[in-house]
């Protein structure tokens, strides 16, 4: 967790935890939300994971490297996607709001998949765990994606 007071009091952490509505609320918006937020960024999880596999496997290192680099990357461009929404919509602009979404997401399809295709190409075996890795990640980013949906629709609902 990155603590990021220094941004301002009303951003509490870098996922979208606010002390202004913690206040208002109460603490059970917050839990449902850290939860949810777990396992929207289970992948993360699964690209810590994955380092020690590497390491004990013998797998090339190079494909961990570049994967979790531009994994990462493609993280933090989401995040600051993910709040452009949010503002398009509270400002009722749902056609911005969907292109930064499609953007988001195709950009980072197109990162990573270029980023497999250069390791590749530099070394097959380093290309394999490369791609072996982001189709874990991509397929534990989605499923906790919907997941943390499912969870956010139940809470706003009960």
């Amino acid at each position: 967790m990155f603590h990021l007071g220094w941004w301002g009091s009303s951003q509490a952490w870098w996922w979208d935890f606010f002390l202004s509505t913690l206040a208002i609320d109460g603490s059970d918006r917050v839990e449902g939300s850290r939860f949810a937020s777990a396992v929207r960024f289970a992948d993360l999880a699964v690209l810590v994971a994955a380092l020690p596999v590497f390491l004990l496997a013998g797998l090339p290192m190079l494909g961990y490297v570049v994967t979790a680099a531009v994994w990462l990357a493609a993280t933090a461009l989401q995040i600051v996607s993910e709040r452009q929404v949010k503002r398009s919509i509270a400002e009722g602009r749902r056609n911005t709001a969907m292109g930064a979404m499609a953007a988001a997401t195709l950009g980072r399809v197109w990162l990573v998949a270029l980023a497999i295709l250069l390791v590749g190409l530099a070394d097959r075996e380093s290309g394999l765990a490369a791609a072996i890795l982001a189709a874990v990640l991509v397929t534990v980013h989605f499923a906790g994606m919907g997941i943390a949906r499912l969870i956010e629709s139940d809470r706003q609902a009960g």
